[in-house]
């Protein structure tokens, strides 16, 4: 009982961490993990949703942008999930796609029209991702909306989570690794060196389908859009940058074009489940 009541004590957010961690401990004890062996990765999750559920201050303002860094601690896990199928060239049918729209529809040419100039914006887009929530939550402090931070994390950590849940049963990479040469953009910018770097190094290799860059933009930024509805330049900016996430997995080559897809469809999905979970008040 003591336990039930300090999950009901946390805010919604953070009840999601819980069970997300719950959900990758069990695939670990089912199907194994990957890069780390299951008994360290379960005393993590383990010592995480104890660190949760004794957190003081519930209403506390440093608990606004607690989910930010948990965030990164839930893409690892994603990572070290192990695999319920085995690969069986998902890929290979993906791609079909991809090179219609890229090739035949002319999509990669008419982005390159200006030069570097959209590319640009496209790689700036797909940077901002890492940084899209505490600039959401830091728009309503700007708007003195603070008590509805847990609303919109909530939307932006269902984005992400969702799928990654789906991760162990959709085992594939990335189309710049498996189609190396292929329908890369022409244009190199300084940007795209960072993201390649960043996703290069930092990135997990469990799954790409769906995308969570853009199931959590999309969730994250029709919650703000709701959120700040008297503010619509504010959410439609916010909503704008998010589509242009989607567009920039699929042209600079770090996902499918149904990666980005199924990713819109979960934030779609998000953010309407967001809208119609009760909150607890501030």
């Amino acid at each position: 009982m003591h336990i039930r009541a300090q999950l009901r004590g946390l805010r919604r957010a953070e009840q999601l961490l819980v069970i997300y961690l719950l959900y990758c401990s069990a695939i670990a004890l089912g199907w194994g993990t990957r890069g780390i062996s299951p008994i360290l990765m379960l005393s993590i999750n383990c010592g995480a949703i104890c660190a949760l559920l004794v957190l003081p201050g519930r209403d506390a303002p440093w608990r606004d942008w607690l989910p930010f860094p948990a965030i990164l601690l839930c893409y690892r896990e994603a990572g070290w999930m192990g695999s319920v199928l085995h690969p069986s060239g998902l890929e290979q049918k993906w791609i079909v796609w991809d090179r219609l729209v890229l090739n035949h529809w002319h999509a990669t040419a008419a982005i390159e029209a200006l030069g570097p100039v959209i590319p640009t914006i496209l790689e700036a887009a797909y940077l901002s991702v890492y940084v899209l929530g505490p600039i959401a939550v830091g728009l309503l402090y700007g708007y003195r909306r603070r008590g509805q931070t847990d609303r919109l994390w909530t939307a932006f950590l269902l984005g992400l989570l969702l799928c990654y849940l789906q991760f162990p049963f959709w085992p594939s990479e990335p189309p710049r690794t498996v189609f190396p040469g292929q329908n890369l953009p022409s244009l190199s910018t300084p940007l795209r060196v960072l993201n390649l770097l960043l996703v290069g190094n930092y990135g997990i290799h469990s799954s790409v389908f769906p995308s969570a860059h853009v199931a959590g933009a999309i969730g994250g930024t029709l919650m703000l859009r709701r959120l700040l509805r008297d503010r619509p330049a504010v959410g439609n900016a916010m909503l704008a940058v998010a589509v242009l996430i989607a567009v920039a997995t699929v042209y600079g080559r770090y996902h499918y074009l149904v990666d980005a897809v199924a990713g819109a469809a979960v934030g779609v999905l998000a953010y309407r489940m967001a809208s119609r979970i009760p909150m607890r008040p501030e």
